[in-house]
Order: structure tokens, then C-alpha cells, then sequence
């Protein structure tokens, strides 16, 4: 009885990492929801053959949810509709500096929350946003206002540029 437990335990693991392995490499932050009831529905269902459900019939259900995904994944990829029914569409948070409390309610984002993840991303400000957008992975996208922008390589160039040019003018 115990060598018929280690062996299950042994198949699971090779089978579990294999058929993970089949269903892609996404980190839990970029899954989308269908990946991540895959993902949350394939553990519990691999541990079934330990408690004697039959190992044969829980690889064949895993290996079910995972095509089925990927059927969903081909079919967003052919349909837009089916893409916005399966994952949403992002929805903006701020425009102009100013928050858009009623999409923030929407998506259930407190001010608290958004300043945090904004912090995260280097912003001190959301008047410093031109506009951010909660995606339908949960990230914040964002463009900052001009005037808030970082100098890039280029501006200094400009900058230093202009800088020789006005003191060989003043010479």
C-alpha cells in the first residue's frame, strides 16, 4: 500500500509539471482568468489519485481544462468579442490629473490602493498623470503629463546643444 502511494505521488509531480509545463510559463500577476481557474482548479485535481479517485481519469480532466483553455485563447485570438467577453477591456482610472471615481468604483480601487501602486511605479502624484488605466491583467497603465515627464537623452543633448550654441554666441 505505501510503495502504490509513493509511485502516485511520483506520477503526479511529472505529470503535474508536464502538463503545467503544456499550458504555458505566465507569472500569477499576467494570467488571464481563464489561466488562472486553470491553475487553481489543476492543483486539488492532481492530488485526487492519492485519495484513491483514479490517477488515469484526473490526468484526462487536467489535460481537458487545459485544452479548453487553450481553445479560449485561439478563439480570442480570432474574435475581439470573445476577447472583451473572456478578459474585459481596461478601464481608466484618471484623466487629466483628476480621478475617475465612478470607474474606480467599478473595479472596486480604493484612492489608497492607487496612490500605493502608483508609488510603486515612481509616481508621487496624480496630478502628475495625463491618464492611467486599470488593465485587464491588473496593472496600472499610465502616461505622465509632459511637464512631469522624465528628461530623456535626447533633451539633455538638445539641451547641452543649446547651451554651446548661446555661449559661442555670447563670445
Amino acid at each position: 500500500m505505501q510503495l502504490d502511494i509513493v509511485w502516485k505521488a511520483v506520477l503526479i509531480v511529472i505529470m503535474g509539471t508536464l502538463l503545467l509545463r503544456i499550458a504555458g510559463r505566465n507569472s500569477i500577476s499576467k494570467l488571464t482568468v481563464s489561466e488562472l481557474v486553470l491553475m487553481s482548479t489543476i492543483g486539488p485535481l492532481l492530488s485526487r489519485p492519492i485519495e484513491n479517485k483514479g490517477i488515469w481519469t484526473s490526468f484526462g480532466v487536467a489535460l481537458i481544462l487545459i485544452l479548453t483553455v487553450f481553445l479560449f485563447q485561439f478563439l480570442k485570438l480570432k474574435f475581439v468579442s470573445f476577447e472583451l467577453l473572456l478578459t474585459g477591456k481596461p478601464t481608466i482610472i484618471i484623466e487629466d490629473g483628476n480621478l475617475n471615481i465612478e470607474n474606480m468604483k467599478k473595479t472596486r480601487l480604493t484612492t489608497d490602493n492607487l496612490k500605493m501602486r502608483l508609488h510603486q511605479l515612481g509616481i508621487t502624484s496624480i496630478e502628475d498623470v495625463e491618464w492611467a488605466s486599470l488593465e485587464v491583467n491588473g496593472q496600472i497603465g499610465y502616461k505622465l503629463k509632459l511637464s512631469s515627464q522624465p528628461a530623456t537623452k535626447q533633451d539633455i543633448q538638445n539641451l547641452t546643444r543649446l547651451i554651446e550654441t548661446k555661449i559661442l554666441e555670447s563670445n
